[in-house]
């Protein structure tokens, strides 16, 4: 799947509703705090399922309706989501009229802790009483849905949510399909949401402001990247491990409770087996040395980028071979940050490979970045009198308004050079 659109309201600067088009590569333009940084900052928190922080929520604007929606296109042409069994977004409805997946995520952003409050995909989905909720059921309710609407499951495999959610759409007929939020996060649609993220891109973002400690080095983020991407390759089966593995404990765990009973009653009474599960990506310790084992963190900021720029021609190089579909957007504030115009030119063909296969975000100031890029990739963020933001496209006007932003007009006030 690729990012199509961002849309985001009641988030720092963002207090209206504002949309971002996203290409292969997209390059957001702008003077300083106008909401560049912002706009990455949301994509992390949508796609790397973070929270906003407590300063988060837009000072004017709802804090209970801090949200941000991501639109997607390119979606597979078949998914497992609640089960092994495998079905389509659109058989599930949950597509928008452009035939896009848009899911929604709401925040509470007038809390000191803000949590996720809300997930939901914005689709043409049936409104029928008898279909309206059939993600929300689990098995043995879509069977006694069935059951109740009298619907002929002759053929069907009843242990399959997605052939029972379909027998019934079918027995109805007349869905009365409206534009609806269909929840993602109540009931068993969260193990359908489970199934959704992981066609979900993965985001890695490369700040220009990085803390410089131990275990969150410039140079060390390249490698967990690496690590998230080889396990969202592998994600479903690793889904599908994790499910067994948690399936088999419990089984064990309510058998010695049921020999605990016939021994201690009462005890047995007060013990409920509990599993925690670990990310896969905690398990993998990564790291960089320099000479005399110097860890990369506590060289020069221009050394640490440079790592950083050849993890990206790297990623473009392995990724010409490997031809991998595993989807990864590459989020970079300010490349340029500390590096000769050479290394700039060459992370600019670095990064202009990347997005072949892979979609990539920068912000930039750099006239040289910009220049470089087509039209179609230039985004140029300003603040309007009102203090309410605009986005335009490259091109035509556009790029002289880039162009008077980044400086590279002429200043009549030099009189010679």
């Amino acid at each position: 799947m690729k990012l199509a659109r961002l849309r985001i309201r009641n988030f720092r600067c963002y207090k209206s509703e504002i949309g971002f088009d996203f290409d292969d590569m997209t390059a957001f333009i702008g003077k300083n705090d106008v909401g560049k940084s912002t706009v990455m900052d949301a994509l992390d928190i949508f796609l790397n399922e973070g929270t906003p922080d407590k300063n988060d929520a837009s000072k004017t604007g709802d804090g209970k309706d801090l949200t941000i929606i991501c639109e997607f296109t390119d979606l597979p042409t078949s998914a497992i989501i609640d089960e092994d069994f495998p079905t389509t977004f659109q058989a599930e409805y949950l597509l928008n009229r452009q035939g896009l997946l848009e899911i929604h995520k709401t925040y509470s952003g007038h809390t000191a802790v803000p949590k996720c409050t809300g997930i939901a995909a914005f689709a043409i989905h049936p409104t029928d009483d008898g279909t309206k909720d059939l993600l929300q059921l689990k098995n043995q309710e879509l069977k006694k849905r069935a059951k109740d609407l009298e619907v002929d499951l002759t053929g069907v495999n009843q242990k399959i949510n997605a052939q029972l959610r379909q027998s019934i759409r079918d027995s109805v007929g007349d869905l009365k399909s409206q534009p609806v939020f269909v929840p993602l996060n109540e009931e068993n649609a969260k193990k359908a949401w489970d199934g959704i993220k992981a066609y979900i891109p993965m985001f890695a973002l490369f700040k220009s402001d990085r803390a410089s400690t131990d275990q969150d080095p410039e140079a060390q983020d390249p490698l967990k990247t690496a690590v998230k991407e080889a396990l969202k390759q592998k994600e479903t089966e690793l889904n599908a491990l994790t499910t067994h593995v948690e399936s088999e404990v419990r089984r064990i765990a309510e058998k010695t409770l049921e020999k605990l009973k016939e021994m201690d009653p009462s005890l047995a009474q007060q013990l409920n087996p509990q599993i925690s599960v670990k990310k896969w990506d905690t398990l993998f310790n990564v790291s960089i040395t320099g000479d005399e084992d110097i860890p990369i963190n506590k060289r020069g900021s221009g050394v640490k980028r440079l790592i950083l720029l050849n993890f990206f021609r790297a990623k473009a190089e392995q990724q010409a071979i490997e031809r991998t579909d595993a989807p990864v957007i590459y989020a970079i504030e300010e490349p340029e940050t500390s590096q000769h115009p050479h290394n700039q030119r060459l992370l600019v063909s670095a990064l202009t490979d990347l997005a072949a296969d892979n979609q990539v975000i920068i912000t930039t100031h750099t006239p040289m970045l910009a220049r470089t890029l087509p039209d179609k990739s230039l985004r140029y963020i300003y603040e309007k009198n009102d203090k309410s933001r605009q986005v335009l496209h490259g091109g035509g006007e556009t790029n002289k308004l880039l162009a008077k932003s980044l400086g590279v007009l002429p200043d009549n006030s030099i009189k010679v050079f």
